[in-house]
């Protein structure tokens, strides 16, 4: 296969540089990425940030809000549930990109530092991006958002969480959700996909770290449409959603496949498979294919409130 040059570079990069997640502890793992990152920027600027907590199903929820530089109040929400194979990542990790999203679209986010694996395993990760989106239903007219615009969103990890909230939340009576925004999103947990069998090593993203993030999630199992969405008895009546994949990435067909059965279902769907793109490209800002990849991902999201 033939490479973007910036992308087989920083693959490279990537592959020598991140640890084997299967290696260390996960509390290790957590400071070890922590100590790497570069010192949050604050950019794109927005007009506020708070930092919350909240009641959540297991005690103090901290949630990140983002009111970007918008004349008019009432303007539509994403609450968003960052990746990290449900191990690792937090508030800080994903800060960039949530304010970037909020910028592009024109949305206040709220972004949600959910309980973690293996210390807490599934579903309480689910169970506290449910919880974010119960206060933004109720709470979010104070910054400025509008409740009955909430889009559920997220990357990876975060992905499979926005996805079962939804499903959660149709299900339960919960919160009326206007959208679901899914980046690269883990669906389930089956290896042995074409995207698995192409793209599980060499590409960042492994099939062993998957296997790993799934054991340190759900060890007693995944039959639950809390753990994977395609568990669910039907997606019929799911909010439109924005489907966004990359073809060098173990989870892909899954992603693909997760898209088609919305649309199957009644759902309306955009979906865009990004060629040539690897797992978690859209947080790497310095890549020169991720701005426009974003922009056009935040037209789609725009879409939805169209």
């Amino acid at each position: 296969m033939s490479l973007h040059p910036e992308v087989e570079s920083m693959l490279k990069v990537l592959d020598a540089g991140f640890p084997d997640v299967t290696t260390v502890p996960p509390a290790e793992l957590r400071d070890l990425i922590r100590s790497r990152r570069a010192p949050l920027q604050h950019l794109p600027a927005m007009r506020d940030v708070h930092d919350i907590g909240i009641e959540g199903p297991g005690g103090d929820l901290a949630l990140r809000i983002y009111r970007p530089d918008h004349p008019e109040d009432g303007i539509p929400v994403v609450v968003f549930a960052h990746g990290g194979g449900f191990v690792f990542c937090d508030l800080d990790s994903h800060d960039e990109f949530c304010r970037s999203m909020a910028e592009g679209v024109g949305v206040v986010v709220v972004s949600v530092d959910y309980r973690l694996a293996p210390e807490h395993r599934a579903p309480a990760a689910h169970e506290d991006v449910y919880a974010a989106l119960e206060w933004a239903a109720g709470n979010i007219t104070a910054y400025g958002g509008d409740p009955t615009r909430i889009v559920l969103a997220g990357d990876s990890a975060g992905g499979n969480l926005a996805a079962t909230v939804a499903i959660a939340a149709r299900d339960g009576g919960g919160p009326a959700v206007f959208g679901q925004a899914l980046f690269y999103p883990v669906i389930d947990d089956d290896f042995d996909t074409e995207s698995y069998r192409k793209y599980g090593s060499g590409y960042y993203n492994t099939t062993k770290a998957m296997k790993w993030y799934w054991e340190q999630y759900a060890p007693e199992g995944t039959d639950d449409p809390r753990v994977i969405p395609t568990r669910a008895d039907s997606l019929a009546g799911l909010p439109p959603a924005v489907v966004i994949t990359a073809e060098l990435d173990p989870p892909c067909s899954a992603g693909d496949d997760y898209a088609q059965r919305l649309a199957d279902a009644g759902v309306e769907v955009r979906h865009r498979r990004f060629d040539g793109l690897f797992h978690g490209f859209l947080t790497f800002p310095s890549l020169s294919l991720t701005e426009p990849a974003r922009q056009e991902i935040w037209k789609m999201m725009r879409s939805l409130f169209e």
